[in-house]
């Protein structure tokens, strides 16, 4: 038995030894993938890369750059891409013996404003639109190039307003310019567009896209600025003399700067800081944090607009409380991840009794005592209009018109009121509104009051005034254009009462108009700078705001009344122990004022 298991190994080793043999001339089959490589492989780029493919074998690429997973009926790589804007690669081979490699992909960023521009020659408005369709088409719809946007914040007026003006009166009013009635030109300057006023329409055509100047936001202020003047005879603006275009289109492409921004934000009015009193030009170039610690240089934070102005599709958070259409739903907020994550919370802050007010206060009213301050390392000033008196005009020689005459303050006290987010407006062609605790006429008011729901909050406004006139009980809209000319006031009535479909020949009468404008820039550092309690508290002594006096704290009656709920009338104490019937008792506001704080859980009744 042994002897035949030995000859039957002998035999399979034998045979074993003989099979490679027997098979040499056979060709063995292929069913390995091939191997592309791309080089240089994805990443970011601060100019424009040339890609190679190359494979381990001989093989056909395929590959695709829009996104999609290549097929063989994909284009065949032939010779080296270049990429001058950012793609993403798909590619994979198939060799001679058929064998499929799987899908690799590349992205290759390209970064930096000169990337995709740097061998741009101007050639006009249009260029941008033509390759940037769908950015342009988002901002053709945009507050900053229609002048007017969704209303939902406003109680009064229709769905859509704005600054443009319209048959249905729902051009803005305002205590500075009034209305651009007659005046698109000078007013248009700041308008996102070439000078043509924009046209509402859901499919803008090539033309009207490329009416959008783009540059405005998205040129190099620093290392290519841009300017532009208005043709006489055209209408339209075009670049400022001996500015180098080609370099200016090179450089372009960027996130706006606040020097972008700050071009036409902080000038609305007809001058630097004139209209918001929390901004001005220096915003864009100050190293002082006591004048701004969010956007100073140097020690401050050294934050861009859209830090807190966020885009989306062209359209920004944010909206002031005079303003009358919003761009965006997005709320603006300090109490952000990024932030200021905990500010907004009951016990965000060091001390129970700030923490205390974080429901019904705006981190703004704390932490914005003054306004119209001065950079300390500017040269001009940064005083903000007060008032403006049409009555009088002035020749202004920089900007070469008459004007009316301003009156301009600086390190302002803000005006306290309560805002729940939406806004009362008049608008041209309104009936106008005496409000009788201001004696003028409104223009724009915060809606909110004290006994608001949680939501409301109290916040610092700047209060303007103006001399305007009224005629047949509107605020008439001068015709600016008459006015800047010629600095014939009276004129300038007849020709907007004109406009107004009132008769020139109508009597008016001059009289005060004002607003509220909502403060949220020019922000400290809040050590030595954030109101302290004796700025509010008691009201008699106050430095900042009287609370009982102003703003709807006193008693809903006398003390004779109020105390006997409880117990007998007792003498008056200071404002902290007096709170002591909330913070140690638990009672709710409205056991001794007109209104109540219902989210504390406070009792209702006396026990």
């Amino acid at each position: 038995m042994k002897k035949l298991f030995a000859a039957l190994t002998c035999l399979a080793m034998l045979l074993a030894l003989s099979v490679p043999a027997a098979l040499a001339g056979r060709p063995v089959a292929d069913k390995t993938a091939p191997t592309t490589t791309a080089s240089p492989l994805g990443g970011t780029f601060t100019s424009a890369v040339t890609v190679t493919l190359s494979v381990n074998e001989p093989a056909t690429t395929y590959y695709t750059t829009d996104g999609s997973t290549p097929t063989t009926s994909s284009t065949v790589y032939s010779a080296p891409l270049t990429f001058s804007t950012t793609k993403t690669l798909k590619y994979f081979s198939k060799d001679t013996a058929g064998n499929l490699e799987t899908v690799k992909s590349q992205t290759y960023t390209i970064s930096g404003p000169t990337s995709t521009h740097a061998t741009l020659t101007w050639t006009g408005y249009a260029m941008c639109s033509s390759c940037h369709t769908s950015q342009a088409q988002a901002m053709y719809q945009g507050v900053h190039y229609q002048w007017k946007g969704s209303a939902a914040e406003m109680t009064t007026g229709p769905a859509t307003q704005g600054k443009i003006d319209a048959a249905d009166g729902s051009s803005a009013l305002n205590a500075y310019c009034i209305n651009i009635q007659g005046n698109w030109g000078p007013c248009g300057a700041c308008h996102a567009g070439t000078g043509a006023k924009p046209v509402a329409t859901s499919t803008p055509s090539s033309a009207q896209l490329a009416s959008i100047d783009c540059l405005m936001c998205h040129a190099d202020a620093t290392n290519a600025p841009y300017s532009r003047v208005r043709n006489a005879t055209t209408g339209l603006f075009e670049p400022a003399a001996g500015l180098d275009m080609n370099l200016v289109v090179q450089k372009a492409g960027q996130k706006p700067t606040r020097k972008n921004c700050l071009g036409c934000h902080a000038k609305a009015g007809g001058g630097d800081a004139v209209k918001r009193g929390d901004i001005a030009l220096a915003s864009g170039t100050t190293s002082d944090v006591l004048y701004d610690t969010h956007m100073a240089m140097g020690n401050g934070g050294n934050i861009q607009c859209q830090g807190c102005h966020s885009f989306v599709g062209h359209r920004v958070a944010g909206r002031g409380s005079d303003l009358r259409p919003e761009d965006s739903t997005t709320e603006v907020t300090c109490s952000t991840t990024a932030c200021h994550p905990t500010k907004g919370t009951a016990t965000g802050h060091t001390t129970t009794d700030v923490n205390r007010h974080v429901t019904r206060i705006a981190c703004q009213t704390c932490h914005i005592n003054k306004y119209a301050k001065n950079a300390n390392d500017t040269a001009n000033t940064e005083a903000t209009e007060t008032n403006r008196n049409w009555q009088v005009a002035e020749w202004n020689a920089t900007l070469n018109r008459y004007e009316p005459m301003p009156t301009k303050a600086n390190d302002l006290v803000p005006q306290y009121a309560f805002w729940n987010g939406t806004s009362w407006g008049n608008n041209a062609l309104n009936a106008a509104v005496l409000d009788t605790a201001t004696n003028a006429y409104k223009i724009s008011r915060p809606v909110g009051a004290i006994n608001d729901p949680v939501g409301t909050k109290l916040f610092p406004f700047k209060y303007k005034t103006a001399n305007q006139a009224l005629a047949n009980g509107k605020v008439v809209t001068i015709s600016t254009a008459t006015f800047f000319a010629t600095g014939n006031y009276d004129q300038s009535v007849k020709d907007g009462m004109t406009y107004m479909g009132i008769p020139s020949t109508t009597a008016y009468t001059n009289v005060t108009t004002d607003e509220l404008q909502v403060l949220n820039h020019q922000v400290p550092p809040a050590t030595g700078n954030v109101l302290a309690c004796a700025s509010c508290h008691p009201n008699a002594t106050a430095t900042q705001v009287k609370l009982i006096t102003n703003l709807g704290y006193g008693l809903k009656a006398p003390t004779s009344v109020v105390c006997s709920q409880c117990h007998n009338e007792k003498s008056p104490r200071d404002y902290v122990s007096m709170h002591n019937h909330v913070n140690v008792k638990g009672y709710d506001c409205s056991l001794c004022h007109n209104f109540s704080r219902p989210e504390r859980g406070l009792k209702m009744t006396p026990n």
